[in-house]
């Protein structure tokens, strides 16, 4: 095939420097990428979705399905033909826009062009005058700004027409088949996706339609179903885009796959069931960011079919589907729904304690409905000590309303706290041998010990990081909701529960924060009642003909679902805007990049190796520690093996789960390679100096992405462990 690479080298250079001239080298790469472009996509989606009737919702949203599924059909070929750019092969290549840090087949720019357009032909013809020219412009500017062969240009153009024709009739083919079955009264008032033709009243014969008969429950059966069929493609997206490898783990996921591979009865700073789950995880996906992960998505899979089904049965079904639909527009759901973290589990379980408790408190509820929420708050106990905080919940409910107290004289929740305390037999009795060292750290953690000094730094802080976490819109929303449910909690019971399962948490922790730092992740526990809160209250002024509340919900979902997306693949806004975030703002920055962390520290142990000593590896972070464990190939080999060479730095008091493991005090003589992650360069710790006959500065490297400064680190020869 070398003459073809001959023929796609000949065409690229004819571009990139036969046809330079002062004008392209303005506008090419303004055409690649421009501040205008973002804001003119969504002028015009919030057009047609505005006014577009039918027609336009439709193509906006196979826009965004197709263009979504096209992106990563383009990056999986990049990575399988791995074909380099031309500036890497070619010494001459002219770059006149950021180098970019993917491979070059296909252009992805090309392909997301002529996908729009194929997209929008269908939907309105006369967009071709104007989308094609733009199209091939765009295209054509990808290997005169040097950064496409004009091959990768030709097969990113056809896969996105074929991707943006073929998707459009695929899903009218799916419509047409699966929506008269399932939805048979949405499918009414649209047969057809390809060429829409709105009819408003559904029940209107049709022919070759059967009559429906209580219209009312066929549209609250629709809406669950949607929900099922929203639910199962969130967990197949949320899984496949763990196991595509665009983000690597965090510090305290790596931290906690370390946990899995000592497994005991609870640990340092935390209950032990995000260890098992990581266990399991690796045990069915192997010692991978899926198996690491993939209870994350089994969570929120399970926490969304929680909730659909137990709002369908005490609102309605349209409520229950627009409360998933929410969560899954809310950055804080989001981040739990893809990093295994201690949050996702404990939120499940608070959710399920949640829901049987419903049932148990109401004047029929069952025994078996008490032992079930005992259960599942020793479940949360085991994933995060902060479940004990929903027997308050509970508490309070009963006091504030007088029919739940009768259950204090039957056996139903003293069974429930039974159960949940033995739940807590493997935290006490690890606890128990380890002089209560948890009781210890959590009493630091919180500085429960010290005095009490009024700040308003943490407050404003935690408070803006809730506002956007929980989508500006939704936060606001919900504060209004709990100030009219509180007003209203005596004629709503279902309000007052979901109120008061959410608030106390919430509040606390706000309150909280003017003493110290609140974390925001503290109060995800909060997040799905008080939304289902929102969505209660919300649906019953819907019903009332407020038609605020439809347009508070479709600004929150215009706000929060993109914001969503972007934080999956945080370099598409690189692709919008025509230049690489700053590392900083980057919201991806720490799940990126560790791979290279390793392989510098890899390569320096590598080369004190070859001074004839067998060498290690220091951390001054448990994080990094645990991510160069995991990310360097013989690093992983060995820890899984139980013969681990990378270690946290030795301490005479338990900071982190280390402490109670073997270390490296039994290699002497040998020599070590000490990290740390810098901004700027650090001496070594006293300890480093006093452990070791001779310790030698090797500078800070740094880590790169697409030309940014992602991290650095500086590294250490140690040589000779006393």
């Amino acid at each position: 095939m070398s003459w073809l690479q001959s023929i796609d080298t000949a065409g690229f250079r004819f571009v990139n420097h036969t046809l330079a001239n002062p004008v392209f080298d303005v506008l090419m790469p303004w055409l690649s990428g421009n501040p205008f472009f973002l804001p003119v996509l969504l002028i015009g989606a919030g057009l047609l979705v505005w006014k577009g009737g039918a027609r336009g919702r439709l193509c906006v949203a196979m826009l965004a399905l197709l263009l979504a599924a096209g992106n990563g059909v383009f990056e999986e070929l990049k990575h399988a033909c791995a074909r380099p750019r031309p500036f890497v092969d070619l010494a001459d290549a002219r770059l006149l826009v950021g180098r970019g840090g993917s491979f070059s087949m296909p252009s992805s720019h090309a392909g997301n062009w002529f996908l729009s357009a194929a997209v929008l032909f269908v939907y309105y013809r006369r967009s071709g005058w104007a989308m094609l020219p733009l199209a091939l412009a765009v295209s054509f500017s990808r290997v005169y700004n040097g950064v496409h062969y004009p091959t990768d240009v030709l097969a990113g153009a056809a896969l996105g027409a074929g991707i943006g024709f073929g998707g459009v009739w695929f899903l009218d083919a799916l419509w047409r088949s699966l929506g008269r079955r399932w939805f048979p009264l949405w499918w009414r008032q649209l047969p057809s996706w390809r060429a829409p033709v709105f009819h408003p009243d559904p029940l209107a014969w049709q022919p070759d339609t059967p009559p429906i008969r209580d219209a009312a429950a066929v549209a609250d059966r629709q809406w669950v179903r949607l929900g099922y069929l929203f639910i199962a493609v969130m967990l197949v997206v949320r899984v496949a885009y763990i196991a595509s490898g665009t983000i690597q783990l965090s510090k305290d996921e790596a931290y906690q796959w370390l946990w899995s591979k000592h497994l005991a009865l609870s640990y340092y700073s935390k209950p032990p069931l995000i260890a098992w789950l990581q266990w399991t995880g690796t045990h069915l996906w192997g010692d991978t960011e899926l198996g690491v992960r993939f209870f994350s998505p089994v969570c929120a899979t399970v926490i969304a079919w929680l909730v659909l089904r137990f709002m369908a049965a005490q609102v309605n079904g349209r409520a229950a589907f627009v409360l998933v639909l929410m969560l899954s527009a809310t950055p804080l759901m989001a981040l739990g729904s893809i990093l295994m973290t201690i949050d996702p589990p404990l939120v499940l379980f608070w959710t399920a304690a949640m829901i049987a408790g419903w049932r148990a408190v109401q004047p029929h509820g069952r025994t078996r409905d008490w032992v079930w929420a005992g259960l599942w708050m020793g479940l949360g106990f085991l994933s995060k000590y902060l479940a004990l905080g929903q027997w308050l919940s509970f508490l309070l409910f009963m006091a504030l309303w007088p029919p739940a107290r009768r259950h204090l004289a039957k056996p139903g929740p003293y069974l429930a706290l039974l159960v949940n305390l033995a739940c807590t037999l493997p935290v006490v009795i690890w606890n128990a041998q380890h002089h209560w060292v948890t009781v210890s750290h959590l009493e630091d953690r919180a500085h429960m010990t010290g005095s009490w000094h009024l700040t308003t730094r943490f407050f404003a802080d935690f408070t803006g990081a809730m506002f956007g976490l929980m989508n500006p819109i939704f936060f606001v929303a919900v504060i209004w909701a709990c100030v009219q449910v509180w007003r209203k909690r005596q004629a709503h019971p279902f309000w007052l529960y979901l109120f008061l399962m959410g608030v106390p948490v919430f509040v606390g922790h706000w309150l909280f924060s003017f003493k110290e730092r609140v974390l925001p992740n503290w109060v995800a526990t909060s997040v799905v009642p008080l939304f289902a809160l929102l969505v209660a209250y919300g649906d019953a002024r819907w019903r009332a003909g407020v038609g605020a509340v439809k347009r508070w919900l479709i600004a929150g979902l215009a706000l929060g679902l993109p914001v969503v997306v972007l934080m999956h693949e945080s370099n598409w806004i690189a692709k919008i805007i025509g230049r690489p975030l700053p590392p900083r703002a980057d919201p991806l920055r720490r799940v990126r990049n560790w791979d290279a962390f390793a392989r510098i520290v890899g390569e320096a142990r590598d080369q004190l190796e070859r001074e004839g000593k067998p060498a290690f590896v220091i951390g001054d972070h448990y994080g990094i520690t645990s991510l160069v464990t995991f990310y360097l190939p013989a690093a992983k080999q060995a820890a899984v093996a139980g013969r681990p060479f990378v270690f946290y730095q030795h301490t005479d008091h338990p900071d982190s789960q280390f402490y109670f493991w073997p270390g490296y005090r039994d290699r002497k003589g040998q020599n070590a390679i000490f990290m740390t992650e810098v901004d700027g360069p650090v001496q070594p710790p006293t300890n480093i100096v006093q452990e070791f006959e001779s310790v030698t500065d090797l500078g800070v490297r740094e880590t790169l992405d697409r030309g940014r400064v992602m991290r650095r680190v500086q590294l250490f020869a140690c040589r000779g462990q006393r």
